[in-house]
C-alpha cells in the first residue's frame, strides 16, 4: 500500500526571531559600504621637567646650606695678631668666627676659626694665651700658634687639638713674609697643615643657625641698633656699623675702618658681644671662659639682649635670651667680642 506525504506546515517566524535575522544584517549591509574608522594616535605620556635641587647640609660653623660632603674637613684654628705693625692681616675677611681678646698692655689679640673654606696662608700668626685653650677647645680640630709659655703650650696640648707651632716646626708649615717685620710676619701654610690632618672630623655645629636673615633672634625680637662700640681697654677701641647694602656690620679700629690688604672693609654678619671677668695669670690677663655673663647678639641692624655660659672646656658658648630660649644667629660669619668687665665697656647706638 502506497502512504501519501503528508503536507510540511510553515509556520510564521515569531517577531523577535525576525528581529535577531534583520539586526545583524543590516549591520553587515552598512559596514560592507564605508571604510574602517580611523585609529587615533594616543597623546605621548607626559613627562615632568622639575630637576630636584642638589643635597644640601649646614656648614656647622656659619649656618650656611652647602652641597653635602663639601664641608669635610676639620676646623682650623690659629692665634692672630692684631698688633698696629701686624695689619692687614692675611685672610682675616674669610673666616668663620672670630674671637677677639684681650692681652698685655691693654690690645687684642684674634682666635680665627675657618672650616667652611680654607685659604692657602694665614697670618701673621702669634704665641698663645691662658684663655686659648677654653676658646679652642670645642672645635676639635687643628690649631696653630707662633709658641708661647711652655704651661700654655701643654694646655693645649691637653685638648687634643693637633698643633702647628712655629717654634717647633720642621716640616715647612711656616715662613716669614716680607711685608711686615718680625715677630709681626709669621705665615701659615693653612690648606696645606689641613690637606695633612684631611681624616680628622668636621667640628660640631656651635650655635643655632635661623634659616634666613628675616628669622634671626636679633632680628625677631631685638631693638634697632646702627653702632656698637666695644673698648677692651683705653688703647683698644673698637666699632660695628650697621650697613643695610652690604647686609653685615662694617668694623673699625680705633676710630678707623679696619681693611684687608686689598682694602676692602672687614665685615661681620653677627656680632656677639661677651662681657666677661678677666683674671691676671702672672701678669697675663686670662679672660674666664668657663663661667656666664651678660651678652648683646646683633644682627641685621638689630641687638638683643642676652646671657652667654660655657659648662666646660669642651662645651660651646651658649647664648640665650631674657627667657632662657636659644638664641638663633643668621646664616653668616661670627664675630666674639671678648669684652671685660671693669677696664672695658659697651655702648649701643640707635
Amino acid at each position: 500500500m502506497i502512504k501519501k506525504k503528508t503536507a510540511r506546515t510553515t509556520r510564521p517566524l515569531k517577531s523577535s526571531v525576525l528581529l535577531a535575522l534583520i539586526v545583524p544584517a543590516l549591520l553587515l549591509s552598512g559596514c560592507s559600504g564605508s571604510s574602517a574608522t580611523p585609529t587615533k594616535t594616543p597623546a605621548p605620556a607626559w613627562a615632568s621637567s622639575y630637576v630636584a635641587p642638589a643635597a644640601t647640609e649646614i656648614a656647622p660653623l656659619t649656618g650656611i646650606a652647602a652641597a653635602v660632603g663639601s664641608t669635610a674637613r676639620p676646623s682650623l684654628a690659629a692665634k692672630i695678631d692684631n698688633h698696629v705693625a701686624a695689619r692687614p692681616q692675611v685672610a682675616i675677611d674669610r673666616t668663620d668666627v672670630v674671637f677677639e681678646e684681650l692681652v698685655e698692655g691693654g690690645i687684642t689679640r684674634y682666635v680665627a676659626v675657618w672650616q667652611s673654606s680654607i685659604p692657602d696662608q694665614v697670618g701673621p700668626v702669634r704665641s698663645i694665651r691662658p684663655m686659648d685653650p677654653d676658646i679652642i677647645a670645642p672645635f676639635s680640630g687643628l690649631v696653630a700658634f707662633s709658641g708661647g709659655q711652655q704651661r700654655f703650650v701643654d694646655a693645649m696640648a691637653a685638648t687634643g687639638q693637633i698643633s702647628a707651632i712655629f717654634d717647633y716646626d720642621t716640616t715647612g708649615l711656616f715662613s716669614r713674609s716680607n711685608a711686615t717685620a718680625a715677630p709681626h710676619n709669621v705665615i701659615l701654610a693653612a690648606s696645606e697643615f689641613v690637606n695633612r690632618n684631611a681624616t680628622v672630623a668636621p667640628p660640631a655645629q656651635q650655635y643655632a643657625y635661623a634659616a634666613t636673615l628675616a628669622g634671626a633672634s636679633a632680628v625677631v625680637d631685638g631693638a634697632s641698633i646702627s653702632v656698637i662700640n666695644a673698648r677692651f681697654s683705653n688703647a683698644s677701641a673698637r666699632s660695628w656699623t650697621w650697613n643695610a647694602e652690604a647686609t653685615a656690620y662694617l668694623r673699625a679700629q680705633d676710630g678707623a675702618p679696619d681693611l684687608t690688604g686689598d682694602g676692602v672693609q672687614l665685615k661681620a654678619t653677627n656680632v656677639v658681644v661677651l662681657r666677661v671677668n678677666v683674671t691676671v695669670d702672672q701678669s697675663i690677663p686670662k679672660t674666664e671662659l668657663v663661667a656666664s655673663g651678660e651678652a648683646s647678639i646683633s644682627t641685621g641692624g638689630k641687638t638683643l639682649a642676652a646671657t652667654w655660659s660655657k659648662d666646660s672646656q669642651t662645651a660651646p658658648i651658649r647664648l640665650v635670651d631674657a627667657h632662657g630660649v636659644t638664641i638663633r644667629l643668621a646664616p653668616g660669619n661670627t664675630w666674639f667680642q671678648l669684652v671685660p668687665n671693669g677696664t672695658g665697656s659697651t655702648d649701643l647706638v640707635p
